[in-house]
């Protein structure tokens, strides 16, 4: 199993950018790759642009940036630009993925990214960054440090079950999450590591910044 890749799509883009040198694989979308370019990202790291290229035409690309990274054209409306990106990260062996540009903008995308990664959940270590928090699925027994005075927000999807927490502020003993019942959000840690379990169901966790 490779390390870690590093993902953008096409959501709010980033205010500032994660230390590249901690990925083995750098890809966009076709979306993504029009605010890169605005940042004056370094294009020549990219490892692969990918999508349906309804954003914009491959023949606006000068032949320097063609040749520098790999173009993937993936026509299949079936699927979204994003799951098509991570089956493409998959195939090149990584399991560890960090997404940028999840969030912002129209909020089905939003919607339908969560939609994407509680499909890869069990296939693929996924996490999603933007400019205010990181967000990610957590298996049943996790724990988070240097967390101390964050925000912590539990998000059932749509439901998990006898949910026991150490380190919050409002603590969880045995306790259920409910998709249109009961949530939990807002939350903050008092402790710098915050630990969580739960017997059944899926459970996503925000960590503000």
């Amino acid at each position: 199993m490779k390390n870690k890749a590093l993902l953008f799509i096409n959501g709010e883009p980033p205010k500032e950018f994660p230390n590249l040198s901690d990925y083995e694989l750098i890809a966009c979308t076709d979306g993504a790759f029009h605010y890169l370019k605005e940042l004056s990202f370094s294009l020549e790291k990219l490892d692969f642009i990918s999508g349906d290229f309804d954003s914009f035409k491959l023949e606006t690309l000068r032949e320097p940036q063609r040749d520098s990274f790999e173009i993937i054209e993936t026509p299949d409306q079936n699927k979204t630009d994003f799951h098509k990106a991570i089956e493409i990260i998959l195939g090149k062996g990584f399991e560890n993925i960090d997404v940028y540009g999840a969030s912002g903008g129209e909020q089905d995308h939003f919607l339908g990214n969560l939609s994407v990664a509680f499909f890869f959940k069990d296939k693929v270590n996924l996490r999603f960054f933007d400019n205010y928090s990181s967000y990610y699925f957590i298996p049943r027994e996790f724990s988070i440090s240097d967390v101390k005075d964050k925000m912590i927000s539990l998000m059932p999807f749509p439901i998990a079950k006898n949910i026991e927490t150490q380190g919050l502020k409002w603590p969880l003993y045995n306790e259920d999450l409910i998709l249109g019942e009961r949530i939990g959000t807002r939350n903050i840690a008092e402790n710098q590591e915050v630990s969580i379990k739960y017997k059944e169901g899926d459970l996503l966790i925000f960590v503000g910044k």
